[in-house]
């Protein structure tokens, strides 16, 4: 699959021999710094959370040619785009009990001072775990940034609108105030909405 910042593969760990996932930046946004830092800010911020909803880190790094990646655990299922877009809205004992799963994902994230500011369906994936179907991952935290880092400023310039257009909540959309948790309680939302009407 790809994204608006990399591609991402399906893989076996040599040693291990179980599959797993690669996202590498794509190669035309490779030389750019502030996409560089972006990647690795999503590895990190990714790599600080531990709950079993959120998507699991193995390893980062740089191949040889310079190319920046990180390694995920491989995820069978689909995100909830996918799902409503093949089966059509999902009854709404369904749609609560996938919903849930990523709020507890976010509260980890939101008890750590991070904020996703990304949220949508195709960042939310119902994966089967274990034997059990609809397990919840939160996925893709390139555009979350700490509410106490100021480091992370320089990375997205003043004024810029991040996000997807139809789940960011109002204050993303007009850039007047930075977002913060309640940015993502707002998106989550918007998820759940998408979710009961398609």
């Amino acid at each position: 699959g790809s994204g608006g910042m990399g591609e991402v593969y399906l893989a076996e760990h040599q040693l291990m021999k179980r599959p797993c996932a690669i996202k590498v930046i794509r190669p035309e946004k490779a030389g750019d710094p502030k996409v560089l830092a972006r990647f690795e800010r999503e590895v990190q911020a990714t790599a600080r959370l531990s709950h079993w909803n959120t998507i699991d880190i193995f390893d980062y790094g740089r191949a040889d040619d310079g190319t920046f990646y990180y390694v995920m655990e491989y995820l069978p299922g689909m995100n909830l785009s996918e799902l409503v877009r093949r089966y059509g809205p999902l009854p709404s004992g369904r749609a609560i009990y996938l919903i849930r799963q990523a709020c507890d994902a976010l509260q980890e994230a939101h008890d750590l001072g991070l904020v996703h500011r990304d949220i949508k369906p195709a960042n939310i994936f119902a994966a089967s775990r274990g034997g059990v179907c609809d397990v919840v991952k939160l996925l893709d935290f390139g555009l979350a940034k700490p509410l106490t880092d100021l480091n992370a400023a320089h990375l997205t310039a003043d004024g810029t609108i991040t996000g997807s257009p139809l789940f960011m909540s109002p204050e993303q959309a007009t850039g007047d105030i930075e977002p913060d948790s309640r940015s993502d309680v707002y998106s989550l939302g918007a998820v759940l909405f998408y979710l009961l009407t398609g």
